[in-house]
Formats: structure tokens, sequence, C-alpha cells
């Protein structure tokens, strides 16, 4: 699914008006009307909606589904902000069409009870360029100082499609916002995904031929897109056919960290997988992994790193530390290393420490850091947005894939493409996470899996296996090891192919 930029939306919508024989005020009625079905699908006529409009675009769909949901009978108030602009052409038959009268607001001089309330956010949409002030400012202000659902229309009002908002902005806060088309880059941040609440995508017939020809960079992972990917297994193959995982890591009192990570190559689908760790780990790995060789590489660290071939996939860093001579392991691990790479953990922080040993990593090799481990390795940014577009250049400069990660991991390509993943949920912020997305990926790149294909589907599956982990033990109670366990279903229901887990949320 591709991530447009405003200008871009505005030039789907008038691509759709020219190629679909359908005029901008039927577009705007069909978008009134899809969010006119999915209120009537979720809230019954029990509620009382509070309609708030601008004079633009986004006043008109607002206006449509007042008219839409007074003729079946919902309880409905409208709102309109008064100014000195007129409104738009097709806000102006809107507002003419609606059957009963409205309220001019100047500023907050208005009320709305509490209880079984909706309020309606119509009043600016994506064509919005500057933060929000005068009575703009205070109705917002109001309207989110009062307990009510909220679902915004397109986009809350006051934060911008491109751009992140200051900390002192006012935007309107949604519960809910129904989403014309498209994601907007900002909902992807948590600068400004705190004022979405829960994104619907709404299909409003936009032209298909713009959408696939129309370049972005910046993209959002679905299941569809892997569907097809996932390699089908012969049934005649043998574990030679999976490749083999070499996952490097552990020190004393961080065996965990490589347990889970050789554990999750395993169920990731690679035939043969290798935990090389320090003797200390030993006897938990054996035990906890019993399928996975064990590899001696030192006493209490790792001191060396025989590999068992040529050929294995190497996914380096769990519970590693940073011992003299586990960096100069790493270092010649490197130097040696003619294949990608999966680097997570105090692998990274090693980089960090010695920034030239960057120019070793092989081309496509995939780094796994969390945000404090990208600003040790590449420095401080103002928000996370230019974080995302200082991985995109770093990507591209040093030839690697980036998978940064957060509530919304992306995986940045060495071409400059940014693919946000949007399954996943607050259970995941616990330790280990990171140490199963690890073994995830080495275990897919030993499958032969391309190096973007395994980052970006090891993101997915990792994310929706930490989706049904939460549904069976809840966010809180929730551990890595759950993460893992749920790693077969996400493979069933990629097998399957039907589905059902996409949480884009396109109607």
């Amino acid at each position: 699914m591709k991530i447009f930029k405003k200008v871009q939306i505005r030039k789907c919508d008038e691509c759709t008006i020219q190629h679909e024989q359908i005029s901008s005020i039927d577009l705007m009625e069909r978008a009134a009307s899809v969010c006119f079905e999915w209120i009537q699908n979720k809230y019954s006529d029990e509620y009382t909606f509070y309609i708030v409009c601008g004079k633009g675009n986004n006043g008109g769909d607002g206006l449509a589904l007042a008219r839409m949901l007074l003729n079946k009978n919902y309880k409905v108030e409208v709102f309109i902000i008064q100014s000195s602009s007129d409104f738009v052409e097709d806000t102006q038959i809107n507002f003419e069409r609606f059957p009963e009268s409205v309220y001019f607001l100047e500023g907050d001089d208005f009320e709305i009870p509490e209880g079984k309330t909706v309020i309606i956010d119509a009043l600016f949409g994506t064509g919005l360029n500057k933060p929000l002030q005068g009575a703009a400012e205070k109705i917002v202000s109001k309207l989110n100082s009062i307990q009510a659902i909220k679902v915004a229309i397109d986009i809350p009002s006051g934060l911008l499609a491109d751009e992140l908002p200051k900390e002192d902005q006012t935007i309107f806060y949604a519960d809910e916002t129904l989403s014309f088309g498209f994601y907007k880059r900002s909902f992807l941040h948590k600068e400004g995904a705190k004022y979405v609440g829960n994104v619907h995508i709404m299909d409003i017939g936009l032209n298909e031929e713009f959408i696939q020809e129309e370049e972005t960079d910046n993209y959002i992972i679905v299941n569809k897109d892997f569907i097809k990917e996932v390699k089908v297994r012969d049934p005649f193959s043998n574990k030679g056919d999976f490749g083999k995982a070499v996952l490097i890591g552990g020190s004393y009192g961080k065996i965990g960290a490589i347990t889970l990570s050789t554990r999750a190559a395993l169920k990731s689908g690679a035939g043969l997988t290798y935990a090389l760790a320090p003797e200390c780990g030993y006897g938990i790995l054996q035990n906890s992994v019993p399928e996975a060789m064990f590899i001696s590489g030192g006493e209490k660290y790792i001191e060396k790193a025989d590999l068992p071939s040529k050929d294995c996939k190497i996914g380096i860093g769990t519970g590693l530390g940073t011992e003299d001579q586990t960096k100069k392991v790493l270092k010649d691990l490197l130097k040696q290393a003619s294949e990608p790479l999966v680097i997570d953990a105090d692998a990274l922080n090693i980089l960090a420490e010695t920034p030239e040993m960057l120019s070793l990593l092989p081309e496509n090799t995939i780094i796994t850091p969390h945000p404090k481990e990208f600003e040790r390795l590449f420095g401080e940014t103002s928000s996370t947005m230019e974080q995302c577009e200082l991985a995109r250049k770093k990507a591209k400069e040093n030839k690697i894939i980036i998978v940064l990660k957060g509530h919304y991991t992306t995986v940045l390509l060495p071409n400059g493409d940014c693919y946000y993943n949007i399954n996943g949920n607050a259970g995941m912020a616990k330790g280990g996470s990171g140490d199963v997305l690890t073994g995830v990926i080495t275990g897919l790149l030993a499958q032969g899996y391309e190096p973007d294909l395994a980052a970006m589907l090891g993101v997915f599956i990792q994310g929706k296996a930490g989706d049904y982990a939460a549904e069976k033990y809840s966010q809180e109670a929730m551990t890595a090891q759950d993460i893992i366990e749920c790693l077969s279903d996400v493979f069933l229901e990629l097998r399957k192919g039907e589905g059902k887990f996409c949480k884009c949320g396109v109607i």
C-alpha cells in the first residue's frame, strides 16, 4: 500500500474525477457515504451526533454525512466555523442540501452535552498548511475538553499530512479517523499518531491506474504483499534445502537473549540452526533449544567464532556483550563476510564505538536498531520522522537495510524506499522482543529469502505473532517466548492466504 503526499492525494482526486466520469460533488457524496456506512455499523441511534464543519471540502464531507444521518433518523446537530471566507463550491451545495438549520461558531461559544455523544470533526482536511489559530484553535480546544466519542473525517483538524506537529500545537484528538484512500505519513509517527486513534482506510473508488503509476518512496506493509512470496516447501526436500542459520551472541547473564534468537530462527523455518555462544550457556541452550547445535565461542563471552560452513547466514549481537575480544571477533567476521548478515543489540553498540567498521558491512546487511541504538550509531534527531529520514539516508550511503524498531517499525532499503509495518502492539515493548526479530530475519535469510524481503517479512511476521500473543495472554502478561510460540499461527494464516489479519482497515 502506497503512502502519498497531500499534493499527490489531490492529484489522485482530480484524476478520478477526470477518468472515472464522476463529478467532484459526486465524489464528495461517495466519501460521505462510506463514512455513513461505517458509522451506521458502529453506533446506534441512541447517540447524538455533533458534526463540526469548515467551509472547505472537509466541511462538505461533514455536511453530506450529516444529511445522510438525519435521513436515517439519527439525532444530528451541525456547527460551522464562522469565517470571512466563502464555502467552496461543493460545500456550498451540501450546505444548501442540508434540511435543518446549522449553528455558526466564532469561537468556543457553544455547548455539547456529554454522554451518548459522538463528535465528528470535519473542520479541516489535508489542505491545511499551517497550525490552527484564532477561532479554529478555540473550537478544537473546546472539542478536546468534552468527554465524548470523537471521529475525524480524513484527518484530525490541525494535523498536517506530511509533517509532524510541535508539542504546543492544538490538534483534534480523535478516537477514530476515517481516512480516504491512504494513510497519511503523519499517522505513522508517534508525534502524530496520538491524535488519530484507530485509523480506518475508506475505499472511495479512487483511480487505480493513478495509484499504480504514481511514484512514492513510502509504503505500508500489508499481508497480501507476502502471501505469494512465502516459499512453498517441496515435499521431497530435506533439512539441507532450508539453509543454515548461525546465531552468535550471549554472555554471562545474557544467555536468554541468544536462546530467544535461536528458537525464533528454528520456528521461522531454518533447516539447520546453530547457537554460537559461550560455554556458560551450554546447558541452557541444549535444554531450551534441543534442535539447535551448540558451538563454543569462549567461556563467559564470545572470544572466537568458528563457523560450521561458509554458506551459513549469520545473526549476531543478541546478549553479545562488548568485551575487547568480542569486538575483535565481530571485526574479523565482517572482514571475512561476503554475504549479508543480521546485526543487532551489542553488535550495533560495538559499531557505534568504532564507526569505521560500518564500511566493512557487506551490501544488503540488515541492522535492527531501536531508536537509542540508532542514535548512538548515526546521531541525534529532533523527531521520529527526522530519524526515519536519516535512516533512509544512511541505508543508501552504506548500501544496507535498516530495520528501525518502534511501534510502527520501519524498513529502510538501499534504494531509498521506506516500508512501515503497522501490526504489533505495546505488549511487545519488553526485553527479548528484538532478540526474536533477529532470529526470525536470520531464519528467513537462511532459507534463501532476499535480504529486503527477509527484513520486511520478518518484521511483519514478528509483529503479527505479537498480536496473536496479546490476544492469548494480554499485552501485560505476554512475553518474548509467547511471540515465538505464536509464529506458527502467522505462518498458518499466510499459507491459507485468507488475509484475515491485515490491520490496514480498508473498507
